[in-house]
Formats: C-alpha cells, structure tokens, sequence
C-alpha cells in the first residue's frame, strides 16, 4: 500500500458522526482530486499533513508541544514525508521526531478525527491543513523531550488543557474521547 493509498483508506472510511466532520470529510475527499500532490506541501497551498493525540491508557492526559512557530500548544504532527509508509507511521514519526517518546512506548495508533484547518502567514506557502488525526497510547506519562520544533512538550489533564491551546483543540481532543468510547 502506498502512502497515499493510506490517506485515500484513512478519509474514505473514516465515519462522520456530525455535520462538521461531514463537511471536514467532504473536503478530504474533494482534496483527493489532486492525486499524489496533495501528499506534498508543494505545489498546493492546502494539503494532508498527520498528528497524534498521544494519550495515557487511562485517557486521563495528553502530550502537548508549544508549537514554535504558531505559538500555541498542540498535538505534535506535521507534513507526510515520502519514506512515511502510511498515514499511521507519519503520525507516529512526528510523535517521536516532536516528544522525544521512543517508538516502543507508542501503541495502538489508529486514525480517529480528521480537520481542515487555516493557517497564519508564519507558516509560508502553506495555508491550510488537511490533517489526519491519530490516537496512540501510552502506559503512564513517560517523559518527553523538547524538539528543535518546539519550546515545550508536556502531559496536560483531558479536563485542564493549558491556556494557549490551539483554537478548536478542545473540540478536536473531545471528538476524539468521544469515538473511543
């Protein structure tokens, strides 16, 4: 299966459970129209990027990073890469790559949420995200460490997220408690 093989699996059978995750999901699929370039952050403007919402088994917190150049706490994530296997794998790299979190203290990654969302002038060429959402766990709160991407990753409560928090992180964080269950 091809990366984008993974993303086309990931948008198509991912099941909006309201009108806002209908029309996200409309979007993706509308995106999809761009073929292979849509994997890319060039030349489109818009296109798939991956984050985990890394959660403890208790799903009682939450790994954040202070984003550097947003300036705001967020799940760690970002652009697909060409040797990123599938949706699941880029989502777990930049957990990695942003958290510090060995490979082996991540487990059950699976897609749970997709957003389209803008984006401020600091981020270049790129103006919107279609991000692809993915849930991995870990046993207790290991420690992370501080990327070059980032000023700050900490665990936060599910029900005491920080100020500062990305705008609609807070109904994205639900959305995903909500499909575990």
């Amino acid at each position: 299966m091809t990366l984008l093989d993974s993303a086309i699996h990931a948008i198509t059978s991912w099941d909006p459970r309201n009108g806002a995750e209908e029309k996200a999901k409309a979007d993706f699929v509308s995106a999809l129209d761009h073929g292979e370039a849509v994997l890319s952050r060039h030349p489109l403007p818009t296109h798939l990027t991956a984050s985990a919402f890394v959660l403890d088994r208790g799903r009682e917190f939450v790994l954040l990073v202070f984003h550097r150049k947003g300036r705001f706490w967020v799940q760690p994530g970002g652009h697909l890469e060409d040797d990123d296997a599938s949706v699941e794998s880029a989502a777990l790299r930049e957990a990695r790559e942003e958290t510090g979190l060995a490979g082996d203290l991540l487990h059950g990654a699976r897609v749970v949420d997709l957003d389209h969302h803008a984006l401020a002038g600091a981020f270049g060429h790129c103006r919107s995200h279609l991000d692809i959402g993915v849930v991995v766990f870990t046993d207790g709160t290991p420690a992370p460490t501080v990327s070059d991407e980032s000023e700050a990753v900490r665990w936060f409560p599910v029900n005491a997220l920080p100020d500062g928090v990305v705008n609609g992180f807070r109904e994205r964080l639900d959305g995903v408690l909500a499909r575990l269950g």
